[in-house]
């Protein structure tokens, strides 16, 4: 699980209770950094980015490049450095999908699906 305990107070309650960031890549091709937004999910205080299952642009590159900007923008802004980690371990997808955060995705698909195929991040800052 990471920490996030070295980071200022407003930025450990955003984690805690933000969900939607902008995330800066760099493109896996073009080098170019590409920003979208997209939700994270804090769950037992570990920062997770996920999807539905299928094709995501911005999981090709954190995957070529893992290096990123995680930009909060609720209930405070900052821009973050990070590192994204593949999460494989079955158990660990399991519970980052059967987190209430994560509610959305199961309406959307099985949960078997999800854990079997969605993509799944754990985020570092630096």
């Amino acid at each position: 699980m990471t920490s996030f305990s070295h980071l200022s107070p407003e930025i450990q309650t955003a984690l805690a209770r933000d969900m939607t960031i902008d995330i800066t890549t760099t493109g896996r091709r073009s080098g170019k950094q590409r920003r979208i937004e997209i939700w994270f999910l804090n769950v037992g205080g570990a920062i997770y980015i996920t999807g539905s299952t299928g094709r995501r642009d911005w999981y090709a590159n954190l995957m070529a490049n893992p290096d990123f900007v995680f930009h909060l923008k609720e209930s405070t802004t900052a821009d973050l450095v990070a590192t994204a980690t593949v999460v494989s371990e079955h158990d660990e997808r399991r519970s980052v999908f059967e987190a209430a955060t994560a509610k959305w995705y199961r309406d959307q698909e099985p949960l078997e699906r999800l854990i079997a195929d969605a993509p799944v991040l754990e985020i570092n800052f630096s």
